[in-house]
């Protein structure tokens, strides 16, 4: 008789996923992904509608997370996600020694060149800005820490798309995306107008993990100033900032191309 094993046993992921719930636990990830669209803050019952719950049904979990210091409660009664969430995120990844080792070298790009700068991780199919470095001077143009890209239209996107190992990574491209990318790769970094702001170019570097593949992006939206206070122009940041990414990558024990 043949011994049974665990795969034996063990439900299958679609079993696992419609046989094993936890309405509670549900509950609390979409309060959390509900906020997220809300930045500003939603009051208890403005919770329970947009999950179409009632209050008894949320109640207790919405006060366990604020316990629980996930959710933050203002003197305006509204709920808002706290910083804990990406804490909590930074030290159960690899982002945590990322934005350790990258956080002097971005510093010390942002002061020699008197431009911000901010580093793109991949999640899922979207780019998840995790860090940013604002520039000295007392202008400046810098993104959100949270803020969500689309990896086909953005500089930091077409980098993070270039540099991956898996194969399977250009299905569903268009053929004009497979030419960018593939212009990206062999030039080793990607540089275009901003899609959004005048008088910013994009510019954007790999950072290598140990395994040769891009684990974030580092780049700079680099802002041209009319009065003649520039530290540096165009090119030399982008050589700077090539540079920092190489850094960076080297302190990562990264495996360059």
């Amino acid at each position: 008789m043949r011994k049974t094993t665990p795969s034996d046993t063990a439900p299958s992921a679609s079993k696992r996923s419609s046989t094993y719930v936890a309405p509670a636990l549900e509950k609390g990830f979409n309060v959390i992904e509900l906020l997220a669209k809300n930045p500003a803050g939603l009051m208890a019952s403005e919770i329970a509608a947009g999950l179409g719950l009632t209050m008894s049904e949320i109640f207790r979990i919405i006060v366990v997370m604020e316990r629980r210091r996930w959710l933050s409660k203002g003197p305006d009664d509204k709920y808002r996600v706290t910083p804990m969430v990406l804490e909590l995120v930074f030290r159960a990844t690899p982002s945590e020694e990322l934005t350790a080792v990258a956080a002097p070298l971005m510093r010390a790009f942002a002061a020699a060149t008197d431009q911000s700068c901010h580093l793109v991780v991949r999640n899922g199919d979207t780019g998840l800005i995790i860090m940013r470095q604002h520039n000295p001077g007392a202008t400046g143009f810098y993104v959100r820490i949270g803020t969500s890209l689309n990896l086909a239209t953005t500089c930091s996107g077409h980098v993070l798309l270039a540099f991956q190992t898996e194969t399977a990574q250009a299905e569903g491209w268009s053929k004009s995306l497979r030419a960018q990318i593939n212009a990206v790769r062999a030039r080793g970094f990607e540089r275009m107008e901003s899609a959004r702001t005048l008088g910013v170019t994009d510019i954007s570097y790999p950072v290598f993990g140990f395994r040769g593949e891009a684990v974030a992006a580092l780049t700079v939206p680099f802002l041209k100033v009319i009065d003649g206070t520039e530290l540096v122009g165009l090119d030399e940041a982008q050589a700077q900032l090539g540079d920092t990414a190489h850094k960076i990558s080297v302190a990562l024990g990264g495996k360059m191309p």
